[in-house]
């Protein structure tokens, strides 16, 4: 039997963790995404009627680039405990929130680290500092791209789009992740909080972006495949393009995006060529 709407919403509310999880099975991760499609077709304005932003901004971890091989290292460092990966990194998302909120900065890497160890030792395992920023930033730095990517972006850039990378990792970072998976050429500018100390989703962070790029906010479009972005950038007042990756669900009380798509190549074709 097909369960109902509010099962579905209930199944995604638990789920979702600010929109972010790593799914432990494939077949869940896939029947999530389906999922995530279908609920956003019923109710929703066609993407034909998408309108073309001057800048179109990218979320880059999950987004852009497949984060499958943390999963490995951050559960071998925990002991072997794969199913731990969402919850180190949802402490990691509510604790650069924490500083955003006091007024504190730390980079996304620092707080990567920091979270992991809180969780060894929630779950009392062994676990050093050095094992922690091992564990992290070694594969973080060589993450491959999503097969969609670079055609996507290439489509994109074809279309005469300016591409924008806002990222919660640090310049020096994001500049390694693009080299290393060959995606430097695709960007016009790359933007890291790290220049604002406000991490996404502070609403504040998104307007930085525009004002950055010269552009008013109806003019700016987002891709990501974090619920917790697209809540960010809708409420500043762009558009959003939400991409159902494995795993990754909308936040059911935010502002819907305006489509969502199963990849880059499926945004393509929604989207008409840059005035």
């Amino acid at each position: 039997m097909r369960p109902s709407f509010f099962s579905s919403l209930s199944t995604l509310i638990c789920s979702t963790a600010l929109g972010l999880s790593i799914a432990s099975s494939p077949a869940y991760a896939q029947s999530t995404v389906d999922e995530t499609l279908q609920l956003a077709k019923g109710d929703k304005t066609s993407p034909a009627y998408l309108k073309a932003p001057k800048v179109i901004f990218f979320d880059v971890n999950e987004t852009l680039l497949d984060l499958t091989a943390m999963r490995s290292s951050v559960g071998d460092a925990l002991g072997g405990r794969d199913d731990l990966l969402p919850l180190w990194f949802s402490t990691m998302l509510h604790h650069s929130l924490v500083d955003s909120t006091t007024g504190r900065f730390h980079t996304f890497g620092e707080i990567g680290v920091a979270s992991l160890l809180m969780v060894a030792e929630i779950e009392g395992i062994e676990l050093t500092k050095e094992q922690a920023k091992t564990a992290i930033v070694t594969p973080l730095r060589s993450l491959p791209p999503h097969p969609d990517v670079r055609d996507g972006l290439q489509a994109l850039k074809d279309k005469g789009y300016k591409l924008v990378s806002l990222t919660n990792s640090s310049n020096k970072g994001v500049y390694t992740q693009f080299k290393n998976a060959d995606l430097l050429s695709y960007f016009d500018e790359r933007l890291s909080v790290e220049d604002i100390n406000l991490y996404k989703p502070d609403t504040r962070t998104y307007e930085w972006a525009i004002e950055k790029m010269g552009i008013a906010a109806e003019d700016a479009m987002l891709v990501a495949a974090h619920g917790w972005d697209i809540a960010g950038a809708k409420q500043a007042g762009w558009q959003a393009a939400f991409i159902a990756r494995p795993g990754k669900v909308l936040y059911p009380l935010a502002i819907a995006p305006d489509t969502v798509v199963g990849g880059l190549d499926e945004l393509v074709t929604q989207l008409p060529d840059a005035q």
